[in-house]
């Protein structure tokens, strides 16, 4: 079974305003949650039909998350509930943009790592890291999915261009097999640099911070 990883843009605060909120919210931010709760009842119809029971389904999930709650004792909840918190993501980041779709993208990240690592990328900037390194820190703790996936990810947006610069340098001296994925990566992370660094300078409003990434 093949995995699909995309990434989307946010202020890490604005997904963080619902965890634990309560309904507590602004009027926007309720419009939000009412077509969070439209788009999760999709997904959770898209499950039924394949005939997959997480034991707690995707409004649910998500009105736990708002609740403050994450007590759900069901095998799958984590999926339920990585799910949910990916469905808060997508109503206030930018479009989602595809980055790969890979068999096993966990140890095919994991090699790039080990040969970043030999070649003198610093750990904080290796892949897998942040692909598989779950809510930023501040964010409540989410149980992980019982078979790895759905996943999150994520990456400061002040982090994408060293990440990109440190994988460059080593580039051409990585193994054949990494360095077509690795090009790729490179460009995005450049790509998300380059259009936060203009928005931080000269858009007023924006405040996005963070590289969310979603494995599925």
């Amino acid at each position: 079974m093949s995995h699909n990883i995309a990434y989307s843009t946010a202020d890490k605060a604005d997904v963080l305003a619902y965890l634990g909120s309560d309904g507590n919210l602004s009027a926007d931010q309720r419009r939000r949650l009412d077509a969070m709760r439209k788009a999760a009842q999709v997904t959770q119809d898209d499950l039924d039909r394949q005939g997959v029971d997480w034991g707690l389904s995707l409004p649910d999930a998500l009105d736990h998350l708002i609740a403050g709650r994450i007590d759900s004792d069901a095998e799958c909840a984590g999926n339920a509930y990585h799910c949910a918190v990916q469905h808060i993501i997508d109503h206030n980041a930018s479009d989602p943009a595809h980055l790969g779709t890979y068999s096993k993208p966990s140890t095919f990240f994991g090699l790039v790592d080990d040969e970043m690592r030999r070649l003198g990328v610093p750990a904080d900037l290796l892949p897998h890291g942040y692909l598989y390194g779950g809510l930023p820190g501040d964010f409540p703790f989410i149980p992980h999915s019982i078979d790895g996936y759905p996943a999150i990810g994520h990456l400061p947006l002040a982090e994408a261009e060293p990440a990109a610069e440190a994988y460059r340098a080593v580039l051409d001296r990585m193994a054949p097999d990494f360095r077509y994925d690795v090009q790729e990566l490179i460009e995005k992370l450049e790509e998300e640099h380059n259009e936060w660094e203009y928005a931080t300078k000269n858009i007023g409003w924006y405040t996005q911070d963070t590289l969310f990434f979603k494995l599925t």
